[in-house]
């Protein structure tokens, strides 16, 4: 699904990204709810980035990746950490491309998340190279998710993949 986000530009630049878990639901401007078998996804656009949130049986996950006022963790390369029984998995990344590469490569991940029933995107006003998507998924047991955040003023895009699932050895 894609969507034109009703609101001003607020996390203008990919350092300004912090990222958290466990975070209450924030205010949205777009919702993707999505059933993945047992577990509850629902995927939402902030003002300022993205949040998730997961449940399923009696674990729940929430990530919140924003410009988020007052936060001390900026976005990290990597976190792993135990959520109930599971293991949540989190990686990002920054790529930096010249304008030409990156109009391209924002149209591309556009039109696959736009396309794909999991799929959530939204661009702002004034570029349509500034956006925030998201794809989630269900894979081996595993709930996944990948997220972007484009800046084109700065040429850079932002790339999240989560992994939640069930801790090897723990009981099913």
């Amino acid at each position: 699904m894609l969507t034109t986000l009703q609101t001003t530009y607020t996390d203008t630049r990919a350092a300004d990204l912090a990222w958290a878990l466990g975070r209450d639901r924030l205010p949205a401007l777009a919702v993707l709810n999505l059933q993945l078998q047992d577990a509850k996804v629902e995927l939402r656009l902030l003002g300022a980035s993205h949040q998730v949130l997961l449940e399923e049986g009696e674990v729940r996950c929430s990530e919140t990746v924003a410009c988020m006022p007052g936060s001390r963790t900026p976005l990290p390369l990597g976190v792993a950490k135990r959520v109930g029984d599971w293991e949540y998995e989190f990686a990002a990344r920054v790529e930096t491309l010249s304008r030409g590469s990156f109009a391209g490569r924002a149209q591309e991940l556009l039109a696959l998340v736009a396309d794909h029933p999991n799929g959530l995107a939204g661009t702002f006003p004034g570029d349509p190279h500034a956006f925030t998507a998201m794809l989630a998924q269900r894979h081996e047991g595993q709930v996944r998710w990948r997220t972007w955040h484009a800046y084109p003023q700065e040429g850079q895009l932002v790339a999240t993949r989560t992994r939640v699932g069930v801790r090897m050895g723990a009981p099913v």
